[in-house]
């Protein structure tokens, strides 16, 4: 028996080759033509790479002050709200030192009134002083008229002569007295005085430091590398424990030299996580590019002015932020592998634009709530050493005013 292909003869066989060629090489046309087609329009727009993983900030939490830890309000993995106790410390030594702080405040004040009112008593001494001398001075005019008709002796008109220099000599001794009380105090309220204010800045710094034997979260966010442990004696800028604000996080995607001819800042990205898998997708923007390369950064850079050299192709941090909505939905830990797509239609503007950020990207209020109280502290205890304010001490009949007020206040006139 022979075949059907046996018993066609060679022409037909010619045709069907030269057909199934034809057909192939159609097909190969064709998806040459849709490959072309589909980098013309899309893939020549995108930028690729698996090199990417979830950077986010790592707040360290360390002590301003030496300290023994007393207590430890969080442990790894666990969340804290911006403010959240963290780790106390030992806070009967920064005690001691603020009731000190505050009782030398308390008494400068109180001297300070006093000096108020011993300037008021030497504007008074000065004021009898000058009567003291123009009443000798009086007297010796008056012995001086008389020496020349002989009426007293020579001795008693030197007498008379010496109680006026005496005069002299107390009245200088009680303005010296009076110009070195005025110094003092002079264009100050008891609140303003030089003395108050350096205790009150001893007040705020011992207040200060006994605020700080508690670390409060500076941010919301989840603790790691704890290493504090209680009773442990720790120094200022010991590393304590780690805070991640994880609705903070970003993308860093290294992409190779090549690939960042045509970014621009502001691009849309298109991104997976192997964490999810390629069914969620996460949105975000091109925020900005490294100024160098990550092996100009490294500990040990590469040294390539040696004989032996071989090219490397160099990549680029590129950092993209995410979407704050995506993100909310699917978290993502630090250190995640991420595949980052990058759509470079958009190619307006310059490759590394100098865009200078005027507000601060990250701040935090939690130690400011320290400052205030310090303050409302210090003016309570100024407000209650203070009595009725005193008047100026170089104003006339300052201490008769507040006399008259005193007595007339105590038969019950109006004042």
């Amino acid at each position: 028996m022979s075949s059907e292909p046996h018993s066609l003869d060679p022409a037909t066989l010619r045709t069907r080759r030269q057909r199934g060629l034809a057909i192939v090489l159609g097909i190969v046309v064709v998806a040459g033509i849709a490959w072309g087609a589909w980098w013309l329009w899309s893939a020549r727009y995108d930028e690729t790479t698996d090199d990417a993983y979830v950077s986010g900030n790592v707040v360290q939490i360390t002590p301003q002050i030496a300290g023994t830890v007393v207590a430890i309000g969080a442990d790894d993995t666990q969340f804290v709200n911006a403010g959240q106790l963290l780790v106390r410390l030992d806070r009967a030594d920064a005690k001691v030192a603020l009731d000190e702080a505050e009782a030398k405040l308390a008494k400068t004040v109180r001297d300070v009134r006093g000096l108020f009112a011993t300037t008021a008593q030497s504007d008074a001494t000065v004021q009898i002083r000058r009567s003291d001398l123009a009443r000798v001075e009086d007297d010796l005019a008056r012995r001086s008229r008389l020496a020349g008709s002989g009426a007293i002796s020579r001795e008693e008109l030197r007498h008379a002569q010496d109680a006026v220099n005496s005069a002299k000599a107390e009245l200088l001794a009680a303005q010296e007295k009076l110009a070195a009380n005025r110094a003092r105090i002079d264009r100050t309220s008891v609140d303003t005085n030089p003395d108050v204010l350096a205790a009150a800045a001893q007040v705020r710094a011992a207040y200060l430091a006994y605020a700080r034997t508690e670390l409060p979260a500076p941010v919301s966010g989840f603790v790691a590398k704890r290493a504090v442990q209680l009773g442990q004696r720790v120094a200022p800028g010991t590393p304590l424990m780690a805070l991640v604000p994880l609705d903070q996080v970003w993308v860093e995607a290294n992409f190779k030299e090549p690939q960042l001819r045509n970014m621009r800042v502001g691009q849309p990205v298109k991104l997976t996580a192997d964490l999810y898998g390629g069914k969620v997708d996460y949105h975000g923007k091109v925020a900005g590019f490294g100024a160098g390369t990550g092996s100009a950064f490294a500990l040990l850079p590469a040294q390539n002015a040696t004989g032996n050299w071989i090219k490397i192709v160099q990549r680029i941090p590129v950092r993209i932020a995410l979407d704050p909505e995506d993100l909310a939905a699917h978290p993502l830990e630090i250190g995640l592998s991420m595949q980052a797509d990058v759509d470079t239609h958009d190619r307006s503007g310059g490759r590394l634009p100098k865009i200078a950020t005027t507000a601060p990207p990250y701040a935090t209020d939690v130690f400011h709530v320290q400052e205030a109280v310090a303050d409302a502290r210090v003016k309570a205890i100024i407000a209650a050493n203070e009595a009725l304010r005193p008047m100026a001490a170089h104003a006339p009949g300052a201490a008769k005013t507040e006399r008259g007020r005193r007595v007339a206040a105590a038969h019950g006139k109006p004042l």
